[in-house]
């Protein structure tokens, strides 16, 4: 079965054609140009989603930050060398364990429709477990990294910057019940050359409407 993919598309644009030139000249070159923001979600929406449709929590969780990011004109442009990528599409990635006992990382492309995106998941995922191999789609997708650490709590996590990985990146860990409702925290570390803190604050609670309005 082959997957229905998106229309690929992706073009090198000067900063300074951009709204981000001043941001791009400030902190490409910076030694520490990523910036952490934390959050903590109320997940109850997804978790009685996932239940109810079931569905994997990840799974719901990715679709929601792409929903997000969809819709946050910024993450169509992804800082490179001396320049900027623009991209027509966004994809999310998860790690997947590997049968070998590994893991690897899998990107998913992003649909506005949650039982597409469900599909590619489940296909996607499965096939990188079974391949063990990487499922790359980054030359024609701004592709937002994720780590689902969901058998520990965790309250954030700082990635490691090796000049080699501009994408922003979410983290999460266990989400935790208290009383009646279920909270998750999460990190999201983002290259400032792309974004400022408030548009990403602004997505951050973009993606916690989303996942309230699970129903």
């Amino acid at each position: 079965m082959q997957l229905l993919r998106r229309k690929p598309m992706s073009e090198k644009i000067d900063p300074a054609d951009t709204g981000r030139a001043q941001a791009f000249q400030l902190w490409m070159k910076a030694p520490m140009p990523m910036v952490t923001l934390f959050k903590t979600f109320d997940v109850t929406c997804a978790v009685k989603f996932a239940c109810k449709k079931d569905l994997k929590f990840n799974m719901i969780m990715c679709w929601c930050i792409g929903k997000a990011a969809s819709q946050t004109e910024e993450f169509y442009l992804l800082p490179e060398d001396e320049y900027f990528v623009r991209y027509e599409n966004i994809a999310i990635d998860t790690v997947v364990k590997t049968k070998d006992g590994g893991i690897n990382t899998c990107d998913i492309p992003f649909s506005p429709d949650i039982s597409q995106f469900n599909s590619d998941y489940l296909m996607l995922t499965s096939q990188v477990h079974e391949s063990c191999e990487a499922y790359d789609l980054s030359k024609d997708h701004m592709v937002i990294g994720t780590s689902a650490i969901t058998g520990y709590d965790i309250d954030g996590a700082v990635n490691i910057y090796a000049g080699l990985y501009n994408n922003p990146f979410m983290i999460w860990g266990r989400y935790r019940k208290k009383m009646f409702k279920f909270h998750m925290p999460v990190s999201f570390q983002f290259h400032h050359s792309q974004i400022d803190g408030i548009p990403v604050a602004q997505f951050l609670e973009n993606v916690q409407r989303e996942i309230r309005s699970l129903k």
